[in-house]
């Protein structure tokens, strides 16, 4: 129960850093954003959990497959918001795109032999 806890405190001082980071300089807050930092703390959190290196190397590239897909968003968000389209649109349109790009991404690699 208490490390459970600790896991889900640490993730909101993370996700408030960044917040905070960010209201000061956009480019450190997304600096800070852009670190593996819960990639990390997850493979360690599923470390002590499981002491399974196999299952930590299966969610690292995972990981990696899975990031690519989620990188256009960061291009897309901006170009809605620059053209005038309310925040929360131009969010939950960037954010259907990225799971669009999931779902092409996972059935590419499944294409090419590599399932997860």
């Amino acid at each position: 129960m208490w490390y459970a806890a600790i896991k889900a405190i640490l993730s909101g001082i993370i996700v408030s850093a960044v917040s905070e980071t960010a209201k000061r300089s956009p480019a450190l807050g997304a600096l800070v954003a852009s670190l593996p930092i819960i990639s990390v703390l997850g493979m360690i959190w599923l470390w002590n959990d499981t002491r399974d290196a196999d299952r930590i190397a299966d969610h690292a590239e995972a990981t990696f497959w899975l990031v690519l897909p989620s990188l256009p968003m960061f291009l897309v968000l901006p170009a809605l918001l620059r053209a005038n389209i309310h925040f929360y649109w131009s969010l939950a349109l960037s954010c259907l795109l990225t799971v669009a790009l999931y779902f092409i991404m996972i059935w590419m690699l499944k294409r090419f032999g590599i399932d997860f």
